[in-house]
């Protein structure tokens, strides 16, 4: 068992070894486009015209007399600092 055993692999190996291998083969790369220099500028556009002015919004109405007393509240003093 163990002499058919080690012929088995023995005979493997050699068959394994003995395939032939396929050629590899390089293929060229595409050619990359540079570009050129650039050319002149071109011509400046002409200017566009100028836009209608907008109107004037209305006034507000004027505010109702107020009745009765205000009252203005002002803060305490602060203390002064140590």
């Amino acid at each position: 068992m163990k002499t058919t055993l080690l012929a088995l692999a023995l005979i493997s190996t050699l068959g394994l070894s003995a395939c032939e291998r396929p050629t590899v083969v390089a293929v060229p790369a595409a050619p990359v486009a540079v570009p050129g220099p650039p050319g002149p500028a071109g011509s400046t556009g002409a200017t566009g015209n100028q836009g209608a002015t907008g109107t004037t919004g209305n006034t507000g109405a004027t505010g109702a007399q107020g009745t009765g007393t205000t009252i203005i509240v002002s803060p305490p003093a602060s203390a002064p600092a140590q």
